[in-house]
This record gives structure tokens, sequence and C-alpha cells, in this order.
């Protein structure tokens, strides 16, 4: 059974991996049954679900900042900070543009493998980063 400790080590390891884009060693850490909440749609469980959303970043050149982390039971809540640079972001091209940006990200793990992520990231002032311009939508009758 994984300590509180443990599983604070195991989070901040997969932020380490994320931003060196070592994608087997992470699905090493994950539980077959693995999900993401708050990533991109209709991802695979387990470690192909991991494969699949590092084919969805593309190219990327990316580095996570820890600011917190907090952890209880089999929970571990992490805020960070993203700077990256990647071909594009929801089919935005990026252009060259860097892109930073912040997420929250709460972890459940069991046994010491990462079984499921929530994912809550700035993803709106990334688009407007990249240029996306919000205009309002016609009078409403």
């Amino acid at each position: 059974m994984s300590t509180i400790e443990d599983n604070k080590r195991i989070a901040l390891r997969w932020f380490d991996l994320v931003t060196q884009g070592r994608v087997e060693e992470l699905c090493a850490m994950t539980a077959p049954s693995w999900t993401m909440h708050g990533g991109p749609p209709s991802l695979p469980a387990g470690p192909d679900g991991i494969r699949a959303l590092f084919a969805s970043f593309g190219r990327i050149e990316q580095t996570w900042s820890i600011k917190d982390v907090i952890a209880e039971g089999d929970k571990v809540a992490v805020r960070a900070w993203n700077s990256c640079r990647q071909e594009s972001f929801f089919g935005i091209p990026s252009q060259g543009r860097r892109q930073e940006f912040s997420a929250t990200f709460i972890f459940r793990i069991v046994d010491g493998q990462v079984h499921e992520i929530w994912r809550n990231a700035d993803d709106l002032g990334r688009v407007l980063q990249l240029g996306v311009r919000i205009e309002p939508a016609g009078a409403v009758p």
C-alpha cells in the first residue's frame, strides 16, 4: 500500500516524465483502467490512453513547474504552471507562439499506479494566446 508521501512522489514524477516526453515510463505507472477527466475526449483506458494523449499533442516542447501539492488518502492535488510550444492546440496553429497557462490536476493513486486524473486547465487562455478572437453571437430575439 502506498503512503501519502509515496503518492506525492508518484504525482511529481508524472510531471517530470511528461516534460521529458517519456511515454512508455508513464505507461508503466498507469493502471490498466486509467482514465483522464477533462482531457481530450474519447481517450482509451490505461496505457493506450496515455499513448493517445501524447499523440494528440503533436510535436511539443513543454516544461511543467509545480506550485502546490496537497494530498490525502489516495488523492494528490497538484497546481502547476506550463510553458509550451506545440504545432497546434485544439486545431489552432501556434505559428511558433509559446503558450503559458496554469492547471490543476487531481491524481488517484493506488498501490503505486495512477488510476485516474482530473484535469482543469486554462485552455481558454491558451487559445487566446494563439490569437483566437471571441466575438459575441448575434442578438438573441
